[in-house]
């Protein structure tokens, strides 16, 4: 089996969060009392929480949406129920599928290939393969590929790694779709961005960058890093970061027809597994990713409860 996102030799060990306070425990469980209430129906809806919302509603979501509302509890459980309404109404479940989005893929100006140093999965931006004009379609496939790089992240991983290309007359996005992107990850992807590596970038664009900065919260600002050099500064290891460009040993080349459905079947047969997982552990609001994603309570060091099959990306 061809697997675009090939796992690391060795594993990562992900960047741990501080332990909690007492106080932030009785935060979490406060947030947790109010989606666990049987009686709960998400904002402006008469349909209750689907398993799958449940599922999405676990113990670090709760943590996530904490800290980026500064443990506030109140706050922290208004914007989980703005991003519940807002997965549903975006047609996270139903509407926004591969199909509707595979015009946007097929240059490749979006992939997901390897694993940094601390098991964050990489996803590139290469827009010199910009095929489509500004729709709400390049938004939507965004998001889409998102959701499959949270579908990828190993036990313990809760962000990412974007790493952005502006060579080659890369086409800049519209200040409203970039706005679009940023308002979606700031307020329903919260404490998911790992660091943003950018490569190339022109005048204009420095000036593009410039105009987008007070919209982008100063958390996120500091995760930005211009080009960087990624294996030196042991953020990726060599085998698992572009030759190109990046300075990596994996000599990729995308081909749609293989890798396209390669990343549906792969983040399917690991969302299932997990999702079986998750039933046999209760099926509940606040269960860990951790343990549903190892298959044993509390994480521990059981193995990954995901497909192993292994092969490498396709070569140039």
């Amino acid at each position: 089996m061809f697997l675009p996102i090939p796992p690391p030799a060795q594993p990562a060990v992900p960047t741990a969060h501080p332990e909690l306070t007492e106080t932030q425990v009785k935060m979490q469980q406060d947030v947790l009392q109010h989606f666990e209430n049987p009686e709960y129906i998400p904002t402006d809806s008469e349909k209750p929480l689907m398993d799958v919302e449940k599922m999405w509603l676990s113990y670090e979501c709760i943590l996530r949406y904490l800290r980026a509302s500064k443990w506030k509890v109140d706050a922290a459980i208004h914007r989980l129920e703005e991003t519940l309404k807002w997965r549903r109404s975006y047609g996270i479940y139903d509407a926004l599928t591969a199909d509707l989005v595979e015009p946007e893929a097929v240059t490749g100006k979006q992939i997901l290939l390897g694993y940094d140093t601390n098991g964050r999965p990489g996803l590139y931006l290469l827009p010199s393969r910009q095929n489509t004009t500004e729709s709400t379609r390049q938004v939507q496939f965004t998001v889409w590929m998102l959701e499959r790089t949270i579908d990828l992240m190993p036990p313990g991983v809760e962000s990412l790694d974007l790493l952005i290309n502006y060579a080659d007359k890369a086409k800049n996005p519209s200040f409203s779709t970039a706005r679009a992107v940023l308002s979606i990850l700031q307020d329903h992807y919260p404490e998911r961005l790992g660091l943003a590596l950018i490569l190339n970038v022109p005048f204009l664009l420095n000036a593009f960058f410039k105009l987008i900065t007070p919209f982008v919260d100063p958390v996120t600002r500091n995760k930005m890093k211009f080009n960087p050099q990624v294996i030196q500064d042991k953020i990726f290891s060599e085998e698992q970061v572009m030759k190109e460009w990046w300075g990596g040993a994996c000599n990729f080349a995308y081909e749609h027809d293989k890798y396209w459905p390669a990343l549906i079947s792969l983040c399917e047969e690991r969302t299932k597994t997990w999702t079986a997982t998750w039933h046999k552990m209760g099926g509940k609001v606040g269960l860990k990713e951790s343990d549903y994603k190892t298959g044993k309570p509390d994480g521990g060091e059981a193995t990954e409860a995901v497909p192993t099959t292994h092969s490498e990306p396709l070569e140039s």
